[in-house]
């Protein structure tokens, strides 16, 4: 029974590198991050958000104009999540007489 774990990591690990021979070269210019136009011809979030986060919010850190400004919500959500994991693992932890 000892082995099924390290079989299962071995597989893991086998489909991890297995995936990572497609991804594309570190500084290709025809990565898909570096597009600016999705392959339906649309915008791409990214490069609103490069081109426009100084003005939209006045600040010249682009990380806090995207997670303050833009993904507020989803910031506030994020944090309401891991307050509650927390507030959990300390109710299960708590000493009890």
């Amino acid at each position: 029974m000892k082995i099924v774990p390290y079989v299962f990591l071995a597989l893991f690990f086998a489909l991890m590198t297995y995936a990572a021979t497609f991804l594309p070269r570190r500084g290709d210019r025809r990565a898909p991050i570096h597009r600016e136009f999705s392959a339906a011809g649309t915008p791409v979030a990214g490069t609103y958000y490069i081109r426009h986060a100084h003005a939209d919010a006045g600040t010249e850190n682009i990380v806090t104009v995207v997670l303050a400004d833009y993904r507020g919500f989803d910031t506030l959500g994020e944090t309401i999540v891991v307050f509650t994991a927390g507030i959990a693992c300390l109710v299960i932890l708590r000493n009890r007489p």
